[in-house]
Protein backbone atom coordinates (compact mmCIF):
# COMPACT_ATOMS: atom_id res chain seq x y z
CA UNK A 1 0.00 0.00 0.00
CA UNK A 2 1.48 2.92 -0.92
CA UNK A 3 -0.12 6.88 -1.03
CA UNK A 4 -0.34 6.90 -4.30
CA UNK A 5 -3.16 3.31 -3.68
CA UNK A 6 -4.69 5.08 -1.01
CA UNK A 7 -5.52 8.61 -3.62
CA UNK A 8 -7.03 5.95 -6.24
CA UNK A 9 -9.12 4.23 -3.68
CA UNK A 10 -10.10 7.62 -2.44
CA UNK A 11 -10.90 9.34 -5.81
CA UNK A 12 -12.29 6.21 -7.34
CA UNK A 13 -14.98 6.13 -4.12
CA UNK A 14 -16.19 9.80 -4.18
CA UNK A 15 -17.06 11.10 -7.15
CA UNK A 16 -15.15 13.91 -8.60
CA UNK A 17 -12.63 14.16 -5.77
CA UNK A 18 -9.37 15.28 -5.71
CA UNK A 19 -6.75 13.42 -3.00
CA UNK A 20 -3.92 15.20 -1.55
CA UNK A 21 -2.19 12.05 0.27
CA UNK A 22 0.93 13.02 2.64
CA UNK A 23 3.08 10.68 4.66
CA UNK A 24 4.31 7.42 4.45
CA UNK A 25 4.12 4.12 5.59
CA UNK A 26 0.89 2.82 7.56
CA UNK A 27 0.22 6.49 8.70
CA UNK A 28 -0.98 8.72 6.22
CA UNK A 29 -2.93 12.39 6.07
CA UNK A 30 -5.40 12.80 3.20
CA UNK A 31 -7.09 16.13 1.86
CA UNK A 32 -9.90 15.76 0.16
CA UNK A 33 -11.70 18.03 -2.02
CA UNK A 34 -15.16 17.07 -3.44
CA UNK A 35 -18.94 18.65 -3.67
CA UNK A 36 -20.21 15.76 -2.69
CA UNK A 37 -19.14 16.96 0.95
CA UNK A 38 -21.59 20.03 0.05
CA UNK A 39 -24.29 20.33 3.68
CA UNK A 40 -22.69 17.17 5.29
CA UNK A 41 -21.12 17.38 8.88
CA UNK A 42 -17.46 16.72 9.60
CA UNK A 43 -18.61 13.02 10.36
CA UNK A 44 -20.21 12.24 7.60
CA UNK A 45 -17.43 13.85 5.14
CA UNK A 46 -14.95 11.29 7.63
CA UNK A 47 -17.29 8.16 6.91
CA UNK A 48 -17.14 9.01 2.95
CA UNK A 49 -13.66 8.48 3.42
CA UNK A 50 -12.97 5.99 5.52
CA UNK A 51 -15.81 4.16 3.83
CA UNK A 52 -13.44 4.72 0.83
CA UNK A 53 -10.26 2.37 2.64
CA UNK A 54 -11.63 0.31 4.97
CA UNK A 55 -10.29 -2.61 3.53
CA UNK A 56 -6.44 -1.20 4.41
CA UNK A 57 -7.72 -0.24 7.97
CA UNK A 58 -9.28 -3.66 8.64
CA UNK A 59 -6.40 -5.81 7.17
CA UNK A 60 -4.09 -3.44 8.92
CA UNK A 61 -1.61 -2.01 5.87
CA UNK A 62 -3.25 1.30 7.02
CA UNK A 63 -3.01 2.00 10.69
CA UNK A 64 -4.31 5.71 11.01
CA UNK A 65 -5.31 8.25 8.42
CA UNK A 66 -5.91 11.47 9.27
CA UNK A 67 -9.07 13.35 7.19
CA UNK A 68 -9.32 17.08 6.07
CA UNK A 69 -12.05 17.49 3.34
CA UNK A 70 -13.29 20.47 1.80
CA UNK A 71 -16.00 21.32 -0.79
CA UNK A 72 -14.35 23.12 -4.01
CA UNK A 73 -15.27 26.71 -2.63
CA UNK A 74 -14.02 25.60 0.93
CA UNK A 75 -10.50 24.74 -1.06
CA UNK A 76 -10.51 27.78 -2.56
CA UNK A 77 -10.83 29.93 0.25
CA UNK A 78 -7.85 27.45 1.73
CA UNK A 79 -5.63 29.40 -0.69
Amino acid sequence: MSPADVKALIENGIPDSEAIISGEGCNLEATVISDSFEGKTMLAEQKMVFATVNELIASGELHALGIKAYTRAEWAEQA
